[in-house]
């Protein structure tokens, strides 16, 4: 499939009227067409099954660059699989992306597929460690959406817990940014985390929870007895 036939895949579903909302909700200062999410989903999920790993790299690469906010969507839908052999250049496409980032919604479903290769391969936290460090908003956010699969696991095996540990420490180190969206993604991490390893997160909350922005606190603690 070449980049013009899956552009025009994606304006044959446009839904009329809906792109200025879009564009509003998602504060895009990008080309919006107006698709809606599940009909992304079914289109993308066709692609996956027609496309070999290597033409879904390269497309999926292609449709990023067009900067079409849609069309961004479904590159990272492309790539969003549990299992995907060989995956490297899945992974360091979805790396590359990183910097990018702009706004929740592109940044989500970019992290989404790189949660699939991340635990894949948890070796490759080596590689977004130092996204805890950058001065780009989106990146350093990015660290902790991408490892939510860590906060979700009831029985979590010893390297699993190391790696968890490992991120309640970027957290840490996160309480007193003043970003709202680093703050948010710190609260969405603690609160996942909450409803399987309720000690860790309270213990974070205790060391912590006076340095958090009040909002992200309580939604922190939401799920907390």
């Amino acid at each position: 499939m070449t980049l013009d036939e899956a552009l025009d895949a994606l304006r044959a579903r446009i839904e009329p009227g809906r792109a200025e909302g879009q564009k509003t909700y998602h504060k895009q200062t990008r080309e919006v067409l107006g698709i809606p999410n599940p009909v992304l989903n079914d289109l993308t999920k066709d692609w996956r099954r027609s496309l070999s790993v290597q033409e879904r790299v390269e497309l999926a690469s292609a449709l990023w660059d067009t900067d079409i906010f849609e069309a961004r969507l479904a590159a990272a839908k492309l790539l969003t699989q549990a299992r995907i052999k060989p995956d490297d250049a899945v992974w360091a496409l979805i790396g590359s992306w990183v910097p990018e980032f702009d706004s929740w919604a592109i940044a989500d479903h970019a992290c989404m597929a790189g949660q699939k290769r991340l635990t894949a391969d948890p070796v490759r936290i080596e590689d977004v460690e130092p996204w805890t460090r950058s001065d780009h908003l989106w990146t350093r956010r990015a660290a902790l959406v991408i490892t939510l699969p860590w906060t979700k696991q009831n029985n979590p095996k010893p390297d699993d817990l190391a790696i968890r540990d490992r991120v309640l420490g970027w957290a840490a180190s996160y309480v007193d940014d003043p970003e709202w969206f680093i703050q948010k993604a710190v609260a969405w991490w603690l609160r996942d985390l909450s409803k399987h390893d309720p000690a860790r997160t309270r213990a974070f909350l205790d060391s912590y929870g006076d340095r958090m922005k009040p909002f992200a606190r309580k939604e922190a603690a939401k799920y907390l007895a």
